[in-house]
């Protein structure tokens, strides 16, 4: 028979410790990971949403999805080139400048083109710039993931 305090209904596999599993220094934590990737799924999907659902035409439609991917890859090029500078990687200067060039093209695209759109409310402006902004910012944090979790795992 079992013990008073225990419960009948657990089984004894249930009670062994779990493993703990190890994370080296410097890398990010799997939450912070999967936050990232669902905040870049998010952005990206009612970006994406909104656009298929929009009463505009197909060449705005294109416009505004064509800002994204460019932004999206803006961002992450631009990511990578600050950081390949910050570890003493050579960048070549041109690329450096062309990257934050394509960031702040990106984003000045983004709004002269919902400044400039008539047939879009209020509202929807700023749920594109949002959903705009939220995808540019977790596609940086995803490639800085994915760079420390490699800087950490090449230590070793």
């Amino acid at each position: 028979m079992s013990d008073f305090n225990e419960n009948p209904l657990v089984k004894n596999d249930d009670k062994k410790p779990k493993i703990k599993v190890e994370r080296k220094e410097g890398e990010p934590t799997s939450a912070f990971k999967g936050a990232s990737w669902a905040a870049l799924v998010i952005g990206v999907a009612a970006y994406l949403i909104g656009l298929f659902n929009a009463g505009m035409e197909l060449n705005e439609k294109g416009y505004y999805f064509a800002v994204l991917v460019f932004g999206l890859y803006a961002a992450v090029s631009l990511q990578k080139a600050v950081r390949d500078k910050e570890e003493d990687i050579p960048v070549s200067g041109i690329y450096y400048g062309l990257s934050w060039f394509a960031v702040i093209v990106a984003i000045a695209l983004m709004a002269i083109g919902l400044y400039n759109a008539g047939s879009i409310i209020l509202s929807e402006k700023g749920f594109y710039a949002m959903a705009f902004v939220l995808s540019l910012f977790s596609a940086i944090t995803i490639q800085k993931n994915i760079r420390d979790t490699q800087v950490t795992r090449d230590r070793d």
